[in-house]
């Protein structure tokens, strides 16, 4: 019987295997594969390869999924992008950029390394208890075959635990009553979350949407006059993941509090070791 987890044991070792999950959508190796079958829009190119895996959907099934976008700018790349290329097509392009990304920033001694087989040994047996039910990202990743090699499994196993922790977040986000921007702007409020500056730049909203959904958050007193959470909007991003963290929990029981704190190390130093060779943008995390 596995022993109980401390608390937030699940939320740390999400948080260290979901952003090496994430350095692919900022590489120069997504870029190149995709422009090679002809997408060469940022934006189509985020759309197409994280909703690959559901098949050719329409623009309402990647609004209604990814949560927090402008309709208005999915519809102009989907369902256009699958005449470009297919979903198979993408979702291959997409394995070889991982695999380019991982070999550039972990180095070949480290994907070949018992600790990268292990790490992906540990995420897969996560995996094995999350259910399908109302998840939609992750019931499609997980349809989708493991790669053999373990670099390439433990990234897919990063995924579908990414997915299944979204998907349970989006619920939680709809019974906060937060519209995709609100939780957004509050998000970004809180520190932690993608700066003003990169929610504009890559979501497609507007500074004046931006501005509205401020005022929207100060009428419910969870914003201040100077855009800072109150203590009410502290409370409610502090519920928020304790209520992701109680969806989310299933996987990391599964494991077991020894198998969870050996993913966090094995997550943690891989990710310390990607972003010390640049995997992500800088200024992208903040308020300003």
């Amino acid at each position: 019987m596995n022993s109980p987890l401390p608390e937030r044991a699940a939320r740390r070792c999400h948080n260290a295997i979901n952003p090496l999950h994430s350095t692919h959508y900022f590489s120069p190796d997504l870029a190149k594969e995709m422009a090679g079958i002809g997408i060469e829009d940022r934006n189509a190119a985020y759309f197409a390869v994280r909703a690959a895996a559901m098949g050719p959907v329409g623009a309402g099934t990647v609004t209604a999924t990814f949560y927090n976008f402008n309709h208005e700018l999915v519809a102009r790349h989907v369902p256009a992008v699958w005449r470009i290329a297919s979903p198979e097509t993408v979702l291959a392009a997409r394995a070889r950029a991982v695999d380019a990304t991982l070999r550039r920033l972990l180095g070949k001694e480290a994907l070949a390394s018992e600790e990268m087989a292990e790490a992906a040994r540990l995420a897969l047996r996560a995996t094995e208890a999350c259910s399908r039910t109302a998840r939609p990202l992750y019931a499609a990743h997980a349809d989708l075959p493991v790669p053999e090699e373990p670099h390439l499994a433990y990234w897919h196993a990063a995924t579908l635990l990414r997915e299944y922790r979204g998907d349970g977040h989006l619920a939680v986000l709809l019974a906060a009553e937060l519209d995709p921007l609100e939780a957004l702007v509050t998000h970004t409020a809180t520190g932690k979350g993608m700066s003003p500056k990169w929610v504009l730049g890559t979501r497609g909203w507007s500074r004046q949407d931006w501005d509205a959904a401020t005022e929207r958050l100060r009428s419910r007193g969870l914003l201040d006059v100077d855009g800072e959470l109150t203590d009410a909007g502290t409370a409610l991003r502090r519920d928020l993941e304790t209520q992701t963290d109680r969806l989310d929990r299933a996987p990391y029981e599964h494991l077991g509090a020894a198998g969870v704190e050996r993913l966090t190390e094995l997550a943690g130093g891989f990710l310390m070791a990607a972003v010390a060779a640049g995997a992500f943008p800088a200024g992208m995390i903040g308020k300003n």
